[in-house]
């Protein structure tokens, strides 16, 4: 999976692009706003810093989705709710405040390429986890071999692909919100256990999804 990252700061930049690479992202990066809009046509993601030397990201991003429909997560320093705002709605999918762990922003950029139908080819084609086997294609889950019934709807999919991909982990309700929902979505991370217990009952164990009282989710690996 191709990803532009575009950050004139090396002290930034250069670990950034060491941890995506060792995920195994192939990754390009470029430091200004005209080379981001030189090369973003040839990624599958962008990871676009607001402020550049010569443009500032926003007016990128804008540029960008004058003509390209390629996943855009601003990352950047500026955290106010007004900033998030502004590049939510000139087209970026994301929004990723600095300081920020990889964990997070690679599991982010997963929920974005998933909302945005932008799997590669490449991409791994299924997660298991004990009794559960997800095939990320064709978007269907069984549970010992035997199809789901009834079929999880699209939103109970990406709750059970984000705890899946990190299973055994625990996983805070907020983080779910944002990947399964988007920053740009409001509602109460309640909907999240509403979810999340008729996904206990359509896989036939509640025991398959564990709740940290006050902390998070954990699917058992």
């Amino acid at each position: 999976m191709r990803v532009l990252v575009v950050e004139d700061e090396d002290v930034i930049a250069e670990p950034l692009v060491e941890g995506l690479e060792r995920e195994g992202w192939d990754v390009t990066r470029v430091a200004t706003g005209a080379a981001a809009l030189e090369r973003a046509d040839s990624a599958d993601i962008v990871l676009l810093d607001v402020r550049l030397p010569d443009v500032d990201g926003l007016t990128v991003c804008r540029e960008l989705r004058t003509r390209s429909r390629v996943p855009v997560i601003m990352v950047t320093a500026r955290g106010e709710e007004v900033d998030r705002v502004v590049g939510l709605e000139l087209g970026a999918d994301d929004y990723v405040v600095k300081p920020f762990g990889l964990r997070e922003l690679v599991a982010r950029m997963r929920a974005v390429l998933r909302r945005v139908g932008e799997e590669s080819s490449d991409a791994v084609d299924a997660l298991r986890c004990g009794s559960i086997e997800i095939d990320l294609r064709a978007r269907r889950v069984t549970v010992d071999g035997q199809p789901v019934e009834p079929e999880l709807t699209p939103k109970e999919y990406d709750v059970l692909v984000a705890l899946a991909e990190e299973a055994g982990t625990v996983v805070p309700k907020e983080r779910l919100v944002r990947e399964v929902w988007g920053t740009s979505w409001y509602g109460a991370a309640k909907t999240v256990d509403v979810h999340v217990a008729s996904l206990r009952r359509k896989l036939g164990d509640p025991e398959l999804i564990e709740t940290i009282r006050g902390v998070g989710l954990r699917l058992r690996p």
